[in-house]
């Protein structure tokens, strides 16, 4: 019985090294952009951008901007819907997640949207409404904030932005917190995204999806940064607020992840001018879940407007 126990011991322990040594094992150098076939790569400041850019000499232009962790694959049925309908169609892989460069510097809002502020300058869009899901709505509020100009809507999908964050102290991310993170983490992380959406059972292939994020060095770095660098951007929000900017909220009537009631209040309190839709039969991503009634309200509503 003892042999038996060390057998499944060892075997366990080889099965679970090998799944973990497929973990960050690959570099996003050249050789790797080299080998992507769809898309396109621009080096800023920070590192290499992926992006992808559609119907060049349209107007109006729509910047898609993904959210916490899943990159910009996350609207391609939105954006490739834009793109029939004749809008000058942008989508962008922020640093750290995609096929964008994982830099070593703290993931903040401003490194984010200054990336797509940087990228916007070199296409030479002037002009732009900026649709954000989640954590990228975190990253439209700043781009408003710094460049007020560039904007002509702001539409925040299930957005973490008005949410109420504790600041901390300690904004860089150990050796040590990353190992931990990879080995409690990533083993459950792919099928946790499933709680995205409100019937889960329609999307089994997400978790597959997800997978490969895990297999480029520095992105759970790139998540723990980007988690310790959140802040209240009350700041931002009022900004926008008192602006003449036209910015529209859009939610999924059963989201748990961002849940709506729980920043409700403060919603009502510095977004007063906003324009609000609930998609129904919908969780954390209605543009996935409901797409008929999620894009009757973006392009027959609010790009209409």
């Amino acid at each position: 019985m003892k042999k038996i126990f060390i057998h499944f011991f060892v075997f366990s322990f080889i099965f679970l090294s090998c799944k973990f040594n497929n973990y960050e094992t690959i570099e996003k150098n050249k050789r790797f952009r080299d080998d992507i076939n769809t898309g396109n790569f621009i080096e800023l400041n920070d590192g290499f951008t992926y992006y992808e850019f559609k119907n060049e000499d349209s107007i109006p232009t729509l910047v898609f901007v993904h959210g916490f962790s899943v990159p910009s694959y996350i609207w391609n049925t939105t954006f490739n819907s834009s793109v029939e309908l004749g809008f000058k169609s942008i989508k962008i892989d922020l640093y750290g997640r995609g096929y964008s460069s994982n830099p070593d510097t703290n993931y903040t809002d401003e490194l984010f949207a200054n990336q797509v502020l940087e990228l916007l300058n070199k296409l030479s869009v002037s002009k732009a409404s900026f649709i954000g899901l989640s954590n990228g709505g975190r990253v439209i509020s700043k781009i408003a904030y710094l460049k007020p100009e560039i904007v002509d809507k702001l539409i925040y999908v299930s957005s973490n932005s008005f949410m109420e964050y504790e600041s901390v102290p300690e904004k860089s991310v150990s050796g040590k917190e990353i190992n931990k993170f990879i080995t409690n983490n990533y083993p459950v992380i792919s099928k946790s995204q499933l709680k995205d959406f409100k019937n889960p059972e329609k999307f089994n292939y997400w978790a597959d999806n997800y997978e490969d994020l895990l297999k480029y060095k520095g992105f759970a770095k790139a998540l723990i940064s980007t988690r310790k660098n959140h802040v209240n951007q009350d700041k931002e929000n009022i900004f926008i607020n008192n602006s003449k900017i036209s910015y529209y909220t859009i939610w999924g009537d059963s989201d748990s992840v961002v849940v709506y009631n729980n920043f409700k209040e403060k919603l009502n309190k510095l977004m007063t001018n906003r324009n609000e839709f609930f998609i129904s039969n919908s969780g954390h991503l209605p543009h996935m879940e409901n797409i008929d009634e999620f894009e009757n309200i973006l392009f027959d509503h609010i790009l209409k407007d």
